[in-house]
């Protein structure tokens, strides 16, 4: 074994201080350009410059910084690192290969290929060490303002002894061009998050061209702006020393996050250098052999990892084992609620939550929106991960959180988040909360601006984050607002995003039931309120039966025909019920909360619902689009709404018991 591996931590970073050309660190780092080109080579795609330019920042970070283990790539207490500008993936599964993370040369071979662990993008829960999915720029900033405030709740309601970390991100142009970085950035300064470190990769380049191009923002002065702690590094790209200290002082700051801006330049030391091209893939045989010449490293050998370099990595990937065990020691002997942190870090609720949820009499005229935040209020006691709250509609969407504090520096442990109009960075903040652990979130906005979050959904469900995302006012019953406030086509563009459930309760005790399911289950769940009033049915309080998606609500002996509905239109389909048996009809209705649930269902269940051979409506205040998998005919809208009352928008676009009726004797006939 070479000899940097007996050396203690003090003399592996006394060793690491005094960096000159020519040493084992400088090797370190040509080692990890080397395999930033040549992991795209093989592929014959991918990035390489930015993961060359960067390749000093990563061996600071993870030789010198960042508190982790690679053996426990998961232990809750590590220090998270985010890489916003995911097209650079390379440079991270190198940094994950060399320090011991489990991936391999041949994974690194297999770069981007088919079932390979080195996918283009970095994506959590594929490749041991990856914290989030990124490659949509401007998401991993978010997330890590998300992750920034799990820590900083933790900390405050359980303990330094237990949650003590910091959260890095690296981010670059276009990060900082996207609009949701604006939006996570201010809430970040606003809320005066420590412990949040941003590294602004200021390269200069995009793909079309000098940033200059469209870009000419003060970005330093922008973050000032914002309340940030702000420290430009200046043309120390290659001056390991230099980041160390930068780092380190943002480190220290505690009631605001830290921008640190390094200029670097991509593809650094290749002769493509500062080119836009060498964003991409540009470096073929020739560059990448002239470049390794500059290196130092043999030019015709791909994926040279010498042995004191992996000895070098493998020994700093170790070095948090003993800071873990000194925290499961911690764990052990703390005097706070264990359970509650147990339960926290599940992502469930403690013994007996379930009994917490409140259930409606029948009769009884309830919005959904309204059943949704008695349901959360009342949960937050039993589930102590509970987290969240509205883009500026909190009290709109059923999302106020009372009693429990509102989160700021003043309030870390506060559990009631005001996100402000900021609706795409709310669904991307909360991603990170969750992906953290020991958070389940829960922000709320209107249906219609689902629209303005769909990034940060996709990317919930791509990742299967545990997150509520509550979208209220579910319909044109939405009234006066108009067309630009009434959902359509909301619910079925959801429902095309796979590993998103779409829950849609019917009524008040069909909200708590699917809270239920939110609760006990797994991934990103939406749900979809009612801003009226909808009446409590009788049977919707089965939990069982509701959990299966689609279920009998009302039945008789030999049904002739089957209406299904879904949220505020169940009840339309048993009025429409009441009037086809008053004129001798055998009528079936199913209520159908969430299709996803009912889809996965084996196809005995599903036909024991649905019946083969029996004429079936379905009724929903939307476009029918979907609803053909499980109905013959389709009541709903295929247009846009109209301003004027909820109950007249309507019956003049349709969705009465008298058109379901017409559909239901024109399918008999």
């Amino acid at each position: 074994m070479a000899e940097v591996e007996n050396m203690t931590d003090a003399a592996l970073a006394d060793g690491m201080a005094g960096e000159t050309p020519g040493s084992l660190e400088r090797l370190a780092i040509d080692v990890v350009r080397g395999l930033s080109m040549d992991a795209p080579h093989a592929a014959r795609s991918g990035h390489q410059g930015t993961a060359m330019a960067l390749a000093p920042l990563a061996h600071v970070l993870w030789t010198r910084v960042l508190t982790y283990d690679a053996d426990a790539p998961d232990w809750p207490d590590r220090d998270r690192f985010i890489l916003s500008a995911g097209h650079a993936s390379v440079l991270l599964y190198s940094m994950l290969h060399l320090t011991g993370h489990g991936l391999t040369l041949d994974d690194l071979r297999d770069f981007r290929q088919w079932g390979s662990a080195t996918p283009g993008h970095p994506e959590v829960g594929h490749t041991a060490g990856v914290e989030v999915t990124t490659g949509p720029l401007g998401q991993g900033i978010a997330n890590a303002v998300g992750m920034a405030i799990a820590e900083r709740n933790l900390r405050a309601r359980f303990g330094a002894e237990v949650s003590d970390h910091h959260t890095f991100v690296v981010c670059g142009d276009g990060d900082l061009a996207e609009g949701i970085s604006h939006e996570a950035a201010s809430l970040a300064g606003h809320l005066g998050l420590g412990r949040l470190v941003a590294v602004y990769d200021d390269n200069h380049v995009t793909i079309d061209g000098p940033t200059e191009l469209a870009l000419s923002d003060d970005a330093p002065a922008r973050f000032r702006a914002y309340g940030w702690h702000v420290l430009d590094l200046g043309e120390a790209a290659e001056d390991l020393d230099a980041i160390e200290a930068g780092i380190r002082e943002a480190m220290a700051v505690e009631d605001r996050p830290s921008l640190v801006v390094l200029r670097s330049h991509i593809g650094h030391p290749s002769p493509d250098v500062d080119s836009p091209a060498v964003h991409g893939y540009s470096l073929t045989d020739e560059g990448i052999a002239e470049t390794k010449r500059r290196m130092g490293l043999p030019p015709d050998e791909a994926f040279h990892v010498p042995d004191e370099v992996l000895d070098l990595y493998r020994t700093a990937g170790r070095r948090g084992a003993t800071a873990r065990a000194d925290w499961e020691a911690r764990l052990a002997a703390s005097d706070g609620d264990r359970t509650a942190w147990d339960a926290a870090w599940a992502g469930g609720g403690v013994d007996g939550w379930a009994d917490a949820l409140p259930t409606y009499e029948v009769g009884a005229a309830v919005a959904t929106r309204k059943a949704g935040g008695a349901c959360l209020q009342a949960l937050l006691d039993a589930v102590p991960g509970l987290i969240g709250g509205g883009a500026d509609l909190t009290g709109n969407t059923g999302t106020t959180i009372k009693d429990h504090g509102v989160q700021s520096a003043d309030c870390p442990e506060g559990r009631q988040l005001f996100f402000g109009v900021r609706e795409h960075a709310m669904g991307a903040i909360s991603n990170g909360l969750a992906l953290h652990g020991g958070m389940l979130p829960v922000n709320g906005t209107f249906l219609v601006f689902s629209d303005y979050m769909r990034g940060a959904v996709r990317l919930a469900a791509l990742s299967g984050a545990k997150v509520v995302f509550v979208w209220s006012h579910d319909s044109v019953g939405v009234g006066e607002d108009g067309p630009t406030h009434q959902p359509v086509e909301h619910a079925a563009a959801l429902r095309a995003i796979p590993g998103l459930r779409v829950v849609r309760p019917a009524d008040a005790n069909e909200t708590a039931a699917a809270w239920h399911g939110i609760v006990s289950g797994s991934g990103p769940t939406a749900l979809l309120l009612t801003r009226q009033d909808v009446p409590v049915l009788p049977g919707t309080a089965d939990v069982d039966a509701v959990a299966r998606g689609g279920y009998v609500l009302a039945d008789a002996e030999a049904p002739e025909v089957v209406l299904v509905g879904t949220g505020s239109e169940v009840s339309v389909a048993m009025d429409a019920a009441a009037t086809l048996t008053a004129a001798g009809r055998s009528v079936r209705v199913v209520s159908m909360p969430c299709m996803e649930d009912f889809a996965a269902q084996d196809e005995a269940y599903r036909s024991s619902v649905l019946p083969a051979g029996v004429p079936t409506v379905s009724v929903e205040a939307g476009v029918t689009f979907g609803w053909d998998r499980w109905s013959d005919r389709q009541v709903g809208i295929d247009r846009f709404g109209a301003s004027a009352p909820g109950d007249r928008v309507m019956a003049e676009l349709g969705i009465t018991p008298a058109a379901v009726v017409a559909a239901a004797e024109g399918l008999l006939a």
